[in-house]
């Protein structure tokens, strides 16, 4: 890939250029020429594709120069990093700088660390509704699951989104690779290395309001990932294949140009 930088060079998108303006204004420093035409071009594509409005929660967890930039909303409410101990603030917040990678985003330890979405399951229409995630390395476990709703998405080798059966991905995947998870009246859709996944959806029969968490499913007992994930969305129905084309050219041009 090659790269042609003019002098004054500045986002051809409105989007995008707030977005990069306030993951600078978190990093406290300018982000690279290269990274931020990156940013923009992403943000371009996924209009051009139009797929842009129905990503209605994201984070690109890449690209930043720091963990608080990691963390501005590309679309949506901000997640939350939770303090260790919400009684003691002082022990500082569950994901810390070191796990964090400008080139390949965010690393849970597959036992206490989450990132809360502030995206609910009621949120998007119970018939138009999508998940989906960039994972380079780990088993991640993205959304949340009970026995009332029925709103997951696992990178392994299932998912199952606000339907009441699993759609199998099998065998399972290993990284990297883009997972995302749609529905459309009756057929789910789940799109693994490449690979698009359909069945029939069973309707959970519910759309009560909860959280979506990444890194961790959570039920009665927690599942939480190892994974590192350098982008999720939340949102409606779209397209899975341009999402996945559009995230692997974002993630491969940040491995260009960040040093």
């Amino acid at each position: 890939m090659s790269w042609k930088i003019t002098p004054g060079w500045s986002p051809a998108d409105a989007d995008a250029a707030a977005y990069i303006t306030a993951v600078e204004a978190a990093d406290g420093q300018a982000l690279e020429e290269k990274t931020k035409i990156a940013i923009d071009n992403f943000v371009l594509g996924c209009k051009a594709d139009g797929i842009w409005s129905a990503i209605k929660a994201s984070c690109i967890l890449a690209g930043a120069r720091t963990l608080a930039g990691a963390l501005v909303p590309l679309a949506g409410t901000a997640p939350t990093n939770p303090f260790v101990n919400p009684a003691n603030e002082s022990l500082g917040r569950l994901f810390v700088s070191g796990d964090y990678n400008r080139k390949t985003g965010l690393v849970g330890n597959g036992s206490t660390k989450y990132l809360d979405s502030n995206r609910t399951g009621n949120d998007d229409p119970s018939d138009n509704f999508h998940m989906s995630f960039y994972a380079s390395s780990g088993t991640a476990l993205i959304g949340t699951a009970n026995s009332f709703s029925n709103i997951l998405w696992r990178g392994d080798n299932a998912m199952r989104i606000k339907s009441a059966v699993s759609l199998n991905t099998s065998p399972a995947a290993s990284g990297p690779y883009f997972g995302g998870g749609n529905k459309s009246g009756s057929a789910i859709t789940a799109r693994v290395a490449g690979i698009n996944y359909t069945q029939t959806r069973t309707d959970s029969g519910t759309t009560e309001n909860i959280t979506l968490y990444r890194f961790v499913q959570t039920n009665l007992i927690p599942s939480y990932s190892s994974a590192r994930l350098a982008f999720y969305s939340i949102g409606e129905n779209l397209d899975l294949q341009k999402l996945d084309a559009r995230v692997t050219d974002l993630i491969n041009a940040f491995g260009v140009a960040i040093p």
